[in-house]
């Protein structure tokens, strides 16, 4: 398997990248001194079974600290720049066009990282069902791929050409 089709690698543009990386040092710094203060804050005004505001800040202590390894995992995978791509194979990077089983309709979007927000597309996911029954497939041919529901959808790729930005 190229690294290009690797499901661990989360291509990121730099702008994406440097974003994330900013947000991780905050959330594990001053995110950190800011939540450990509410909550000793929280902890002065009494009985902890009864402190709403105890619990409140413990639950977002939680939160935060679940952001913070979902951000350390995507930055360790991140290759940053743009990912390889071949005219008419579906990829990272790529916007996609196909045609749903029994629809006549077409739809398209972004296969990239949900990181890469500000999209004027639709951004789906390589690591999604559908991102990824149809990563590596070439214009023409088909796949197959598992509803949230447990039904099975299929799908044709139409089209497959760099994104090429807003």
């Amino acid at each position: 398997m190229t690294e290009t089709r690797d499901a661990n690698v989360t291509w990121l543009t730099q702008e994406a990248y440097d974003r994330l990386k900013q947000e991780l040092d905050y959330l594990t710094g001053d995110g950190r001194i800011e939540i450990a203060a509410k909550i000793e804050a929280a902890r002065d005004e009494g009985d902890l079974k009864e402190n709403g505001g105890y619990h409140a800040a413990k639950e977002e202590q939680g939160k935060q600290e679940g952001r913070v390894l979902q951000l350390q995992q995507i930055l360790l995978n991140a290759r940053v720049g743009e990912a390889p791509r071949t005219e008419g194979v579906v990829g990272p990077g790529m916007t996609v066009t196909v045609q749903f089983a029994g629809d006549d309709e077409e739809v398209t979007f972004l296969l990239a990282s949900r990181e890469e927000s500000g999209a004027p597309i639709d951004v789906y996911s390589p690591k999604s069902p559908l991102g990824s029954a149809i990563n590596g497939k070439k214009v023409g041919e088909k796949a197959k791929y598992t509803l949230p529901n447990g039904r099975s959808m299929a799908v044709e790729v139409i089209d497959a050409t760099p994104y090429a930005g807003s």
